[in-house]
C-alpha cells in the first residue's frame, strides 16, 4: 500500500503564501481565508504537503480499499489558476448550500474560485462547519 505523500508539517503557514501565491489579489485573498476558517473551525492552520493550508484532521480508512491516513478536515491552497477550497464532503444540505456560493468550478474534491468576492462569505462559513461536523461524525 502506497504511503500518502500529502502529510501535516510545521512549515510556516503566511510565508508560504506569500510565496506560492502569485498574484497581490491571491495573497490578500488567502490571508482572509486563513482568518475565515480558523474563527470558523476553531483550529490553527497548518502546512499539509508543499502546497494544503489545513485545519483540524481527522483520521480515515478507506471502504473500497485498505488505504488511510490523516488528512485536514478542511483547508485550502491558493493554486496558480484558482483557490482551492477542501470544504465539500457532499453531507446532507451541501448540495443546496453550493446553489447560493456564488461564481465557482467543482472538482473531484475541491471547489475552485477565482477571487473570494465570487462567493457568498457566509455560505462558505456554513460548508466549512457542514464538513467538519460530517467528517468527525463518520470518523469520530
Amino acid at each position: 500500500m502506497a504511503e500518502l505523500k500529502t502529510k501535516q508539517n510545521d512549515a510556516d503557514v503566511i510565508a508560504f503564501i506569500h510565496s506560492f501565491a502569485d498574484t497581490d489579489q491571491k495573497i490578500k485573498d488567502s490571508l482572509e481565508i486563513l482568518e475565515l476558517m480558523e474563527d470558523v473551525s476553531g483550529y490553527k492552520p497548518k502546512m499539509w504537503g508543499n502546497s494544503i493550508i489545513g485545519f483540524g484532521s481527522y483520521h480515515y480508512k478507506s471502504e473500497r480499499s485498505r488505504q488511510q491516513g490523516d488528512w485536514p478536515l478542511v483547508g485550502f491552497s491558493p493554486r496558480k489558476t484558482a483557490i482551492s477550497l477542501y470544504v465539500y464532503a457532499g453531507s446532507d444540505g451541501q448540495d443546496a448550500l453550493l446553489s447560493e456560493l456564488g461564481k465557482y468550478k467543482m472538482g473531484k474534491a475541491c471547489i475552485y474560485v477565482k477571487k473570494l468576492t465570487d462567493i457568498n462569505q457566509d455560505v462558505l462559513k456554513e460548508m466549512i462547519r457542514t464538513t467538519i461536523e460530517f467528517l468527525q461524525a463518520k470518523y469520530p
